[in-house]
């Protein structure tokens, strides 16, 4: 039972609550934009899920089956036993991810939101193919695979729940557990905050190894990460470290420099890349977080096409054992370039409209020419929806580009 699929429809619940409970209490912790690409990055991530996972399973299971050293029985003492033993090397997995440039270079998509909500929890990157060797031990002990999937599943179901501002402290139980107070320090950017706080489930492990930190009243968290991302585009969010690494590997002239630029601390350049390519740090005395101001139409459009990807993504999961790979690679090159594409009508970017029109377009002839029978007519009904809100957004940044010509005329 793939228990991620199924806890998909809860997620979105609780995101709804807290939708509601932003507006009764008149916070402002969601902007569209950004939580329409922590959801996408979401959705790319589970699609990969399928690819990049394939290989670490294998292994795993080529170990257990050849090098298991104990016969574990089933019993719920060793699945709580596992599960706490997951926990902890979930934590060394964690805090790698954080302080070793190579797994960060992954797990920063999660953190590159300047938002903290329940959005963000599903920010998960879609290029994290190595975090499988710290769970490798678990195969030597006579961790059965399926049981392995089923605490990894829970371990991450669990984590969901603590992206929320909208729960304080909660008193004793913020010594043992993770909590959104102590995680919504791990998500700040703050130099108290910096690298704290690793648990999965357990907040104990950071007690005992010294990486904990509390939550302090005179300190508000701060989100994101130091080099902002700046960029709504989900593919972005996922390169965006590597492309970094590779160039300073590439222009450092030390050979020894090349590789600790991979796997020495993150944030550590060589003097002779940084002096010559200096990076821009955030200002958090200053800090404001990124964003690009859309028109009403254009975020009603934005959220329609995100709701039509989704779907498209969920029926990609739900159908994959049945799906043949050139269908399920289609759906995924469509889920995916139609993901980047709202992120350029989300920053403004001219050929986004463009590609709209083709997009339509290419989704009316393939609705048209393909059996799909009662599905066509349904499928006709977004398709209609978008050409008449695209209509209206392409006369709008047409009307804006003359007025602007305008008014650069009249300031001539």
């Amino acid at each position: 039972m793939n228990i991620i699929l199924f806890a998909i429809p809860v997620f979105f619940l609780l995101i709804a609550a807290e939708l509601i409970a932003e507006k009764v209490k008149k916070t402002d912790y969601y902007r569209l934009n950004d939580a329409i690409t922590s959801l996408s990055i979401g959705g790319l991530s589970r699609i990969m899920g399928v690819m990049k996972n394939l290989v670490p399973f294998t292994i795993y299971i080529l170990l257990y089956e050849h090098f298991a050293l104990l016969e574990l029985q089933q019993s719920m003492s060793v699945w709580f036993a596992v599960f706490v033993i997951y926990d902890f090397l979930y934590y060394w997995n964690h805090r790698f991810g954080h302080e070793m440039s190579f797994f960060w270079a992954a797990h920063v998509v999660h953190h590159s939101s300047e938002e903290y909500n329940l959005t963000t929890a599903l920010r998960q990157s879609s290029g994290s193919f190595f975090n499988f060797i710290f769970f490798l031990p678990l195969a030597f002990f006579g961790v059965d695979p399926i049981l392995l999937v089923s605490v990894a599943s829970i371990n991450l179901v669990y984590q969901f729940w603590v992206h929320t501002r909208h729960v304080g402290k909660l008193g004793f139980i913020e010594w043992f557990m993770v909590t959104p107070s102590n995680h919504r320090v791990h998500h700040a950017q703050n130099q108290v905050y910096l690298d704290r706080n690793y648990g999965g489930v357990f907040i104990i492990w950071d007690r005992f190894f010294g990486s904990y930190q509390d939550e302090l009243d005179h300190e508000k968290p701060i989100y994101g990460v130091r080099k902002a991302l700046k960029s709504w585009n989900p593919f972005y969010a996922n390169i965006q470290v590597y492309k970094q690494l590779i160039q300073d590997s590439l222009y450092t002239q030390k050979w020894s420099e090349k590789f600790k630029v991979w796997f020495g601390r993150t944030g550590w350049r060589p003097d002779d890349v940084s002096q010559k390519f200096p990076l821009a740090r955030a200002d958090l005395s200053q800090f404001s977080a990124y964003q690009t101001e859309i028109s009403l139409i254009t975020k009603i459009y934005c959220l329609l096409q995100y709701v039509i990807i989704s779907l498209l993504a969920l029926y990609l999961l739900i159908n994959a054992n049945t799906l043949s790979v050139s269908y399920q690679l289609g759906i995924s090159f469509v889920v995916i370039v139609s993901s980047i594409n709202v992120a350029w009508l989300m920053e403004n970017q001219r050929i986004a409209i463009w590609l709209e029109w083709l997009k339509l377009l290419v989704s009316a002839v393939f609705l048209f020419n393909a059996d799909f029978g009662a599905y066509a007519s349904v499928a006709c009904i977004p398709i209609l929806l978008s050409l008449i809100l695209l209509i209206q957004l392409h006369y709008q940044r047409k009307t804006q580009l003359v007025d602007n010509s305008e008014l650069n005329t009249f300031k001539n």
